[in-house]
């Protein structure tokens, strides 16, 4: 009866000790390592960039996108990552139009899929150069 009694203390006071010791789980160390870093990481703050009637320079970038929200329009580029960027300096014009797809293309084959025959109206950046000087000298008559 004393040696059950001796055991189960001595099993008590081994649950007690391996209670108490410190128990690691899957979370960023006190330092040193940068393998396993904690949050979500820097937001990417995608969207317009210019807006309705802001004057751009050449190059300057319009919309930075991840699916083909915005379309390029008049005297704008689109680069390989869907951003929109001015090719000329001048005045940004937002409209609202029925697109003209190349459905050839990857970016509407991925975006547009399965909508071939319905109507939709999609946003186009356009870039508006100033007007030119209509002051002219005549310097020959052929």
């Amino acid at each position: 009866m004393n040696a059950i009694i001796y055991n189960t203390k001595q099993t008590l006071l081994l649950a007690q000790n391996l209670l108490s010791t410190s128990i690691r789980w899957a979370s960023k160390k006190t330092g040193g390592s940068t393998r396993n870093a904690k949050g979500s990481g820097i937001k990417k703050h995608r969207g317009w960039k210019k807006q309705d009637g802001s004057w751009v320079e050449s190059g300057s970038i319009l919309v930075l996108q991840r699916h083909l929200r915005f379309h390029p329009g008049l005297n704008v580029g689109m680069g390989r990552n869907g951003t929109l960027y001015a090719r000329i300096p001048g005045r940004v014009m937002v409209t609202c139009e029925k697109p003209d797809l190349d459905w050839e293309h990857t970016w509407v084959q991925r975006c547009y899929s399965g909508r071939e025959n319905t109507t939709f109206y999609k946003k186009y950046f356009n870039v508006m150069p100033n007007k030119q000087h209509q002051n002219f000298v005549l310097k020959d008559q052929v």
